[in-house]
């Protein structure tokens, strides 16, 4: 019998492409299975930034109402793990070995990429667990991802922005079109910025889906950390902020209440979604790598931002939150830890943050789409004098400790690549 780590390894060179958008293959073998159509209810969530928060969010909202939820998500940060959770809790190695062998017996000659396997092994597993309702975070665009090859009942776009253009198109409209792919006609269609492309809109419109809209059909207002929200005939006062850190929050946990209201209103669904269980969710809820703060003498925040609009989020996060100490003598300062992946736009990172940053730590990152610290400082174009590097991300991380005085703060970013190992590092 194969170990975990022997079937993922394995995953890796059974399709000879890592990615490769189509859903022929992916829907048949889940035809095979018998999970193309499940009795459990679906609810997806894409977009370019943002979607992680919403699916966590929406895991917690249907947790606090009682609902069985299963929650989808990729890739992981430490463990693979953590791609699978039934009621908050890791799948087990034995019970994703097991969807594994019945996927390898089902597929035939048929090639799967890594990706495809994850997705598939999500389906079996959520149905074997006998799951309610299952959030399914997309992996890339939505139109051919594998997670939808199952129709959502209700489905989300967090934002669109450009990024992953070598699959999804040189343009906001044509990302926008791909990541709009998972909607359906009649169904809930929710949008969590009306800040989209119009290719967004008119797949909405060509569905005859319905359009549920940031700022239109639903709203949140903030009042120091306490917030109200109003949409789909819900209203909620005083509300507690997420345990995810950053204003963003509150949109996306906005954008998950509005989700799952549109799921209860086409279900019906264990628990009230009161105040009550609305708080019981946002105290909650979990999600590593969103600007996770670590505090200490040092502040460590960490945030797999990955590309310029993410970037931006992040200066926003790290301007509206004070140093941890000597921000009034004004000698406190802000480290960064990055690593960026090679087909990433490094220089527009940079640029986002470049104003909040003393100093610069470029990590290298191992594989095909990694490279080299002095790559990355080339892409970047941060003077040299505010720049050291590193061979790994731990590395970093201990050039960052070293460099680190009482009341700083180390920022680790870049991909989930660098969030992973310095996770890792810091558990040490």
């Amino acid at each position: 019998m194969r170990t975990l780590a022997e079937w993922l390894e394995l995953q890796d060179s059974v399709h000879p492409r890592s990615i490769d958008l189509s859903l022929t293959r992916v829907t048949e073998v889940a035809g095979r299975l018998g999970i193309a159509a499940p009795a459990f209810r679906v609810l997806t969530v894409g977009g370019t930034n943002g979607k992680g928060s919403v699916a966590a969010h929406a895991e917690a909202l249907l947790r606090a109402a009682g609902t069985p939820v299963g929650l989808f998500t990729s890739p992981h940060l430490v463990r693979y793990n953590e791609r699978i959770r039934v009621g908050g809790a890791e799948a087990g190695d034995a019970e994703l070995i097991e969807a594994f062998e019945r996927i390898e017996a089902a597929r035939g000659a048929t090639t799967l990429t890594f990706f495809e396997y994850n997705t598939l092994a999500a389906l079996l597993i959520f149905a074997r667990r006998a799951v309610e309702v299952a959030v399914l975070e997309v992996g890339l665009g939505g139109r051919l991802d594998a997670t939808n090859l199952v129709p959502p009942d209700v489905a989300v776009v967090a934002s669109v922005g450009l990024d992953h253009r070598e699959w999804l198109g040189e343009s906001l409209e044509a990302i926008g079109a791909e990541k709009a792919g998972i909607f359906r006609a009649g169904r809930p269609a929710v949008l969590g910025t009306a800040d989209m492309p119009a290719s967004v809109f008119a797949r909405i419109a060509i569905l005859g889906a319905r359009a549920l809209v940031a700022g239109r059909d639903f709203t949140w207002e903030v009042a120091g950390e306490r917030w109200s929200y109003r949409g789909s005939g819900l209203e909620l006062e005083d509300l507690a902020p997420s345990a995810l850190a950053g204003s963003i929050q509150y949109r996306n946990a906005a954008t998950a209440i509005t989700a799952v209201a549109a799921l209860a209103a086409g279900a019906r669904l264990r628990g009230a979604l009161d105040r009550r269980t609305v708080n019981t969710a946002l105290a909650g809820v979990h999600l590593a790598g969103r600007f996770e703060i670590v505090p200490g003498e040092v502040e460590w925040i960490l945030d797999i931002a990955h590309n310029e609009p993410a970037a931006r989020v992040l200066a926003a996060h790290l301007a509206e939150r004070a140093l941890p100490g000597g921000a009034a003598a004004g000698n406190a300062r802000t480290l960064a830890v990055a690593g960026v992946l090679a087909d990433k736009d490094a220089a527009g990172i940079a640029a986002a943050l470049a104003p909040l940053i003393d100093h610069w730590i470029l990590c290298a990152l191992p594989g095909v789409r990694g490279g080299s610290a002095a790559a990355l400082a080339e892409r970047m174009q941060l003077p040299a004098a505010r720049v050291t590097l590193a061979d790994s991300v731990k590395e970093g991380c201990a050039r960052a400790r070293a460099l680190a005085r009482r009341g700083d703060r180390v920022v680790v970013f870049g991909s989930f690549q660098t969030v992973g190992p310095a996770l890792e590092w810091l558990r040490i």
